[in-house]
């Protein structure tokens, strides 16, 4: 069985254990399965459920061992946990939750219908139940929800030898041992300690001289991405969550953070696309019903709509312009083209820049200094351009390619200045600056672009209204 963990791939490991559970083998898929780690375990099931229905994954879920069944359990999706948790008896409903870390099982119950959370909440010991409760009921997206209150404990007044002792005895629940959090009568934090300053110190050491006083935190109430952006400023492995009187309640893990940071980046990319995600952020595409796809997209594509009417008014508020030089009208989409294009690249970066920090809402000046940097020697490289193709290739007047060259460089210069400082306009005012990309920037561009295109023809070749 080594030798063909070896020489098979990843995929070919799937396809394999698809073939075998549809051959009714069972104990081959089983063995296949087993010679993969929990994670590999976890999407092959995902797979044998979209290929032959999650009643086949289920039969083969429970001919695993136990142990490997909670961990590749942890890493499923929703829908196949939902469908596993509503096919298997309650024993075995039991075994899973008490077996799975703490904030893996919140994660669970949240997503289960209320009758079987019910349910198990019933044969759940009073004192876990009341401690599941409080967490269900912490609102969505805030630290509260991506907790666990499964950590090292200690006092000021152990000694070193004392505290190993106590991650001995509590470590094997904890989700993690490397970082130890100190405790005041009350639970106030007052500071934490290393595995590792542990390890290196004299066992008679004190807790209370070895500690760092100076400790990074997040309230149970804080916002998810201001969480996500603590653990990427300060790097750390955990970090502690307390409440409005500085109690520790709990931990957050870099592992859980990652998933939130995995779900803020795919909202803002949908944002930037102009698909407004609602309760399906994170959701997988394929998993998304049609209508809820309908009701993402077209707000949005409304608003496009109108906009594109508001440009139209105004190319027939100057349809005497264009009649009058006919061949103006071809060199219009390639203006509100680049004009769109331009905005999108400067909205693009200010966005990203904001998302990571790089940029704060102070920065608006300097954003706006280098914009406007940037587009003038963008837009008379392009104006360049532009004017030698429109009076060598296709041979128009030299004031025609006059107007067509300097409309480029006022357009490419107030799109790039919008899509610097939209973002950031949208962050001060508390909406999001991902709102403020392509759609948003390119719609606002291409009625820039008409009304200055039009300014320009009738400023070099004397035409009048």
């Amino acid at each position: 069985m080594t030798e063909e963990k070896e020489t098979l791939t990843f995929d070919e490991v799937t396809e394999q254990v698809i073939q075998e559970i549809s051959s009714k083998h069972y104990m081959s898929a089983r063995n296949l399965l087993l010679a993969c780690n929990e994670a590999d375990i976890a999407e092959i099931l995902e797979e044998v459920a979209d290929t032959l229905g999650i009643e086949k994954t289920v039969a083969i879920f429970r001919m695993l061992p136990k142990d490997v069944s909670v961990e590749a359990f942890s890493f499923l999706d929703t829908d196949e946990q939902t469908a596993i948790i509503q096919a298997i008896n309650d024993r075995e409903i039991s075994f899973i939750l008490d077996e799975l870390d703490f904030d893996d099982k919140i994660d669970v119950l949240e997503e289960l219908p209320a009758n079987i959370v019910d349910k198990i909440l019933m044969e759940t010991p009073k004192e876990e139940r009341h401690l599941i409760n409080t967490f269900l009921n912490y609102p969505d997206d805030c630290a509260g929800t991506l907790m666990t209150p499964e950590y090292v404990s200690l006092q000021k007044e152990m000694t070193v030898k004392q505290a190993l002792s106590q991650i001995r005895k509590v470590g094997i629940d904890s989700e993690t041992i490397y970082t130890c959090y100190v405790k005041s009568e009350g639970r106030k934090l007052i500071g934490i300690i290393s595995l590792r300053s542990l390890v290196l110190a004299d066992d008679d050491a004190i807790i209370e001289d070895l500690m760092n006083t100076d400790v990074v935190s997040v309230n149970v109430y804080d916002d998810q991405e201001d969480v996500a952006e603590v653990f990427k400023k300060y790097g750390y492995l955990a970090i502690p969550v307390v409440d409005s009187e500085h109690r520790i309640v709990g931990i957050i893990t870099f592992d859980d953070i990652l998933d939130v940071i995995e779900d803020e980046a795919t909202e803002d990319i949908e944002r930037m696309a102009g698909v407004m995600s609602g309760d399906d952020a994170g959701d997988e595409y394929l998993d998304i019903p049609v209508i809820n796809h309908v009701k993402n997209r077209l707000p949005w594509l409304i608003f496009l709509t109108v906009s594109a009417m508001i440009t139209g008014s105004i190319i027939s508020a100057f349809q005497e312009v264009l009649s009058q030089v006919i061949i103006l009208v071809s060199y219009l989409p390639l203006l509100m083209g680049s004009g769109g294009n331009s905005g999108s690249q400067a909205a693009t970066l200010v966005i990203r820049g904001l998302a990571v920090g790089d940029i704060s809402t102070k920065d608006y000046a300097k954003v706006l200094w280098k914009e406007a940097r940037i587009s003038l020697i963008v837009g008379v490289i392009l104006s360049l351009f532009n004017m030698l193709k429109v009076v060598l290739i296709d041979q128009q007047p030299f004031m025609i390619g006059l107007t067509v060259g300097a409309s480029q460089i006022i357009i490419v210069f107030c799109a790039k200045i919008l899509g610097g400082l939209l973002p950031i306009a949208a962050k001060k005012v508390g909406v999001d600056p991902a709102l403020m990309a392509s759609p948003m920037i390119s719609s606002i561009s291409d009625m820039i672009s008409v009304v200055t295109y039009m300014l320009m023809a009738c400023m070099f070749l004397n035409i009048t209204i």
